[in-house]
């Protein structure tokens, strides 16, 4: 291709921010000059660019009114090093006639798989390798999810779909279940270790909300009485204890956290139906309090006092007597 120099009247023209089409056409019409010289290939490229950036620039003057109302929608996924003064609309054109290099920035992420979850556990296990990872059936992991969906339904992104209500909560269930740690499970569902944690967190505090009060209950007082009477055990209204939840030291009185067997613990204690059903948890007590005095401040407690829970017969409730 021939070097040709510009015309006369062209340095005339200066690129300003009033003027900014003046580098687009001294390009274009310095290379008016070289087409002569051409191959006809040569050629049928140069009038598909000149056209295709014809139509660039059409599209450009249509929306230009637009474009200053809403300077706000300005695509900023292109990095150049045009200064502000050329003017944001005019970076495609030059882009397009090759005045300026652009950067497309892309989105990626880690190659991950969901078989385990989307062809083994929906498809093909049973009944009872559900209750040995999840601790309950299909069935009653559905019913719960039906209920947890209010609260969990996402919406779908441009980057990426979002995780069902379903695998939120297996994910929540499998780490509960199981001593697995982050990355064991966000492997064993194919996503990333903060989602994984921030789904655990989400399903965990829904639950709280929403499924605390309808599945934990105290439920018919009479049946349990029977059905523990049925065992053995006459005028008894539950079978009750405490466990111990390791946990990292509190910046505040850690002393109180240290439990009997010498580390720091959060105490969870349970109250259960003859079925082995959970009826009332109190949970939240420092490691270093006795069971006893958990009791004597719980809801359970207050209710055997109060009579709610037996008007006239003494309730036994495990090792506990409560009028």
């Amino acid at each position: 291709m021939l070097s040709v120099a510009p015309p006369s009247f062209l340095p005339a023209m200066k690129a300003t921010a009033d003027n900014h089409f003046a580098p687009f056409f001294l390009g274009y019409l310095c290379r008016r000059r070289t087409m002569a010289s051409m191959e006809p290939a040569q050629l049928t490229t140069a009038v598909v660019s000149i056209v295709n950036t014809s139509r660039i620039i059409l599209g450009y003057v249509q929306n230009q009114t637009k474009r200053c109302r809403h300077e706000d929608d300005f695509d900023e996924d292109k990095d150049t090093d045009v200064p502000e003064s050329t003017g944001c609309g005019n970076w495609d054109i030059m882009a397009a006639v090759g005045l300026v290099d652009t950067v497309e920035r892309q989105f990626w992420a880690w190659q991950t798989s969901t078989g385990l979850w989307d062809c083994i556990v929906l498809q093909v296990w049973d009944d009872s390798q559900w209750l040995r990872n999840f601790r309950m059936c299909m069935a009653t992991f559905l019913e719960r999810c039906e209920l947890l969906s209010p609260a969990l339904k996402l919406r779908n992104t441009k980057m990426r779909a979002a995780l069902t209500v379903e695998k939120q909560v297996a994910i929540a269930l499998w780490k509960l279940a199981t001593p697995d740690c982050y990355r064991s499970v966000r492997n064993q569902f194919g996503v990333g270790k903060s989602t994984m944690g921030t789904a655990l967190i989400q399903v965990a505090n829904t639950i709280t909300d929403v499924l605390l009060s309808r599945v934990v209950t105290l439920g018919n007082v009479q049946v349990i009485v029977d059905g523990f009477a049925a065992m053995g055990f006459p005028n008894c209204g539950g079978g009750i204890d405490g466990t111990h939840i390791p946990m990292l030291a509190p910046d505040h009185l850690a002393n109180q956290y240290v439990n009997h067997k010498g580390y720091f613990s959060m105490v969870l204690q349970a109250l259960v139906d003859h079925k082995g059903r959970f009826t009332d948890i109190n949970v939240g007590w420092p490691g270093k309090v006795h069971d006893a005095r958990i009791f004597r401040n719980s809801g359970c407690s207050s209710s055997c006092k109060k009579g709610l829970a037996s008007k006239t017969k003494k309730l036994l409730l495990g090792m506990l007597k409560c009028q």
